[in-house]
């Protein structure tokens, strides 16, 4: 597999791009970047220097990814979406080392025009609906939205609300695949293979 990137793209020299993956039109990759194979970086993605971004991510249009953010596998960053790395961010004031690590999780999905405030961790498979503003860490499967974002249900790996209270004890089946998830101790995890 090759990689793709568009004459308009500037990818600094040293940076890691994995076989199969795509760059588009006025993306900026910085040298120490490391991207995984089979990802997609859409129109004026820039990623940053101090960013490892694992296998099939696909980030859209007019996304940064700054430092000190991890995206792993299958991460899915929506139209616009921010991140950021520094918490209390001043023009006079240099806060380089002050930068607090973003992790989001395999299968994660960051919907568009949302927003991630630096030092949070997104669980795997959680989904944070558009325009929702992310302040502190989110569970695994968990469905947040809102501005603060707040959780108001539980996600399966194929991407659709599950019928599950947001506490408590049950189960739940994918209507899709099949696949059982068990919610016990305020934590959902998947019980069965589809």
């Amino acid at each position: 597999m090759t990689i793709s990137i568009h004459e308009s793209a500037i990818v600094d020299e040293g940076a890691k791009i994995g076989a199969g993956s795509r760059i588009w039109h006025f993306v900026h990759v910085c040298g120490g970047a490391k991207i995984g194979e089979k990802c997609s970086l859409g129109q004026n993605v820039f990623v940053g220097n101090k960013v490892e971004i694992g296998n099939n991510c696909k980030i859209q249009n007019n996304v940064s990814v700054y430092d000190n953010v991890y995206l792993e596998d299958d991460v899915f960053c929506g139209p616009s979406m921010v991140f950021t790395n520094v918490y209390n961010p001043r023009s006079a004031i240099e806060r380089k080392s002050e930068y607090r690590d973003t992790l989001v999780k395999q299968g994660a999905t960051l919907g568009a025009n949302c927003t991630v405030v630096c030092g949070v961790t997104i669980g795997k498979y959680a989904f944070v609906g558009a325009g929702a503003v992310i302040n502190k860490s989110v569970p695994d499967y968990a469905l947040v939205v809102g501005v603060p974002a707040k959780q108001i249900g539980w996600m399966s790996e194929f991407g659709e609300q599950l019928e599950l209270p947001l506490v408590g004890e049950a189960e739940a089946r994918c209507s899709h695949t099949g696949s059982i998830y068990q919610l016990k101790h305020n934590k959902l995890v998947k019980l069965t293979e589809s």
